[in-house]
């Protein structure tokens, strides 16, 4: 049986694998504007998601995200509305009333997102970096680093060499490794619960659960493991607003989707130690289901790192493309975020201020919220105005919220 089930994961994870490599699926403009939100969303937090809330929720972890997914989705209809309605009116430049409090909040956002952009594009290749030295037992922070710099400088030229296109094309493959991982990890977790079920011996343990106001605190905390959404609104010099919106909403409902099945999937494997919240106890735990599992979570955990540093840095030049008065190629932008990262990572200070990145993200998010109100107000073909604003309202109380009292997971 365990042979046959390593036999059948490998042979999911090469179906899937032919089917996301395929030259009709990569051609097309819809996977490539889908590609970059969906790296950014399941990046370091497909992993990392289980084990710390669990940590937290025990058994109810489920429906912890299942709130976190909703939440972001919310917030990406408000992203969404400001790229049909709020885009038009940003390019005529300030105004008078509320079209001119729209642009002056877009620019405050935007100078927010882009200082956690460079955060968690050095955070990111960081944690890929130890992860790597650490899987050849070494544990060396100067040559982290030095690890660390020359993927920056390489992401860095690749952009300024290749453009959008060439960082998309690396996305692409590291991307469709992972969902193919994730095929078969889901596949594994999906077969464990029906011999459980069809045994008699499904469960679910006694385990630690911290339902208190400290829990909601760290839940609003987790906004970071559903963030990456918003970069589909730095696309726009590749992609037309509505194939954005599209985009970014299939985005979301694909990660929602798989970051739900993970959690119900998972659940029945909780274990008490997942109580100190460690991320490599998933792996641990799934190792014991299939033994190319832990070996499958491990390039899917570097894909994840990798893939999630390209979004994030396509993000910031479609970013920082949009917001600088002076205007360069996009290309130019790609060497500058490497530069930034790169001296982030010899501060020694990233994984000291990645928890204000968290809530730098959280207030985007208030912020891109308030933007929609003033949008809901100065566009002319905007219908059921009062009942937006009330939406809108409440979403950007519930995100400033999130950015002053989350505990931030990687705090």
């Amino acid at each position: 049986m365990t042979i046959a089930l390593n036999v059948a994961l490998i042979l999911t994870t090469a179906v899937a694998i032919t089917i996301l490599f395929s030259k009709r699926l990569v051609d097309s403009p819809t996977y490539r504007a889908t590609v970059t939100p969906l790296a950014s969303i399941i990046g370091s937090g497909f992993l990392v998601s289980v084990p710390l809330l669990a940590s937290v929720l025990g058994n109810y972890a489920l429906f912890g995200m299942t709130a976190l997914i909703v939440f972001a989705y919310c917030v990406g209809g408000a992203i969404r509305f400001n790229i049909l309605h709020g885009e038009p009116l940003f390019r005529t430049g300030p105004r008078n009333g509320a079209g001119s409090l729209a642009y002056l909040s877009e620019r405050i956002s935007h100078v927010v997102l882009a200082g956690a952009y460079f955060v968690s594009v050095a955070y990111y290749l960081s944690l890929l970096s130890i992860f790597l030295l650490k899987g050849v037992g070494i544990d060396d922070p100067l040559m982290a680093r030095s690890m660390t710099t020359l993927f920056l400088a390489f992401i860095g030229g690749f952009g300024f060499i290749r453009g959008l296109r060439g960082l998309e094309g690396l996305e692409e493959y590291a991307v469709g490794f992972k969902l193919a991982v994730i095929a078969a990890i889901l596949a594994a977790l999906a077969l464990h619960n029906i011999h459980l079920s069809t045994t008699g011996t499904w469960h679910l343990r006694d385990l630690t659960t911290h339902l208190d106001s400290e829990a909601i605190r760290i839940l609003c905390g987790f906004v970071i493991v559903v963030q990456g959404f918003e970069t589909s609104r730095f696309l726009a010099g590749q992609y037309p607003p509505a194939l954005r919106v599209r985009t970014m909403r299939n985005a979301q409902l694909i990660s929602g989707a798989i970051y739900l099945a993970f959690f119900a999937l998972a659940t029945v494997m909780f274990q008490n130690h997942f109580a100190k919240g460690e991320v490599a106890a998933i792996i641990d735990i799934v190792g014991k289901l299939a033994f190319v599992l832990p070996i499958m979570l491990t390039g899917a955990a570097v894909a994840s790192q990798f893939s999630a540093s390209i979004a994030d840095a396509i993000g910031a030049a479609g970013l920082l493309h949009a917001t600088l008065p002076e205007r360069f190629p996009l290309s130019y932008y790609y060497p500058a975020i490497a530069t930034v990262a790169i001296a982030l990572v010899w501060s020694g200070s990233v994984f000291e201020i990645i928890a204000h990145a968290s809530r730098a993200f959280a207030f985007y998010y208030f912020l891109q919220c308030v933007v929609a109100g003033f949008v809901t107000f100065a566009a002319p073909d905007v219908t059921r105005r009062p009942a937006r604003l009330v939406w809108f309202g409440s979403l950007a109380t519930i995100s400033l919220a999130a950015a002053i009292f989350g505990i931030p997971t990687e705090g």
